[in-house]
């Protein structure tokens, strides 16, 4: 018995929402991967490097959601700037988000938001092809704008 035109119809809704619960799946898995592989070691690489300056240093991790990275003030519990990358809700791939913000000392709120794209030029499929340095670039680049434009502002 041949089919009507809308069971057909209603069977590539049905797998069109397979699709889309696998890739979210996939995607959720990826970061959580692209976290435990690659940027922790990069993050205690780069804590191990900040230690002689008395620079502490906190990270953690939300499961499929997002990483945190806080840098305090040297010989300070007081957070100096923060590195926060995430994977947006419903995510179908790694096309991730970066929030970077930061105090400009001790006294101040923080401030200075900036939300983008994690790494804009790095397609999603090569997210988990990147090293550690990759990373570590990034967090240096993100904090030397930060706090070389928040030493320099006139405010």
């Amino acid at each position: 018995m041949k089919e009507e035109k809308w069971q057909e119809e209603l069977d590539r809704y049905f797998q069109g929402l397979r699709l889309i619960e696998k890739s979210q799946t996939e995607a959720r898995e990826h970061f959580d991967q692209f976290c435990e592989f690659i940027v922790e070691p990069a993050v205690e690489a780069l804590e191990d490097e900040f230690k002689p300056h008395g620079i502490k240093i906190k990270y953690s991790r939300q499961k499929y959601n997002h990483f945190h990275l806080q840098i305090n003030f040297p010989g300070s519990k007081v957070d100096n700037f923060h590195y926060l990358i995430s994977l947006p809700k419903n995510s179908l791939d790694l096309r991730l988000i970066l929030k970077t913000s930061g105090r400009k000392d001790k006294k101040s709120p923080v401030s200075g938001e900036k939300e983008g794209l994690f790494l804009p030029g790095v397609k999603p499929e090569a997210i988990l092809k990147l090293g550690k340095e990759d990373i570590i670039l990034d967090i240096i680049t993100k904090l030397k704008e930060f706090n070389y434009t928040a030493r320099t502002s006139p405010d």
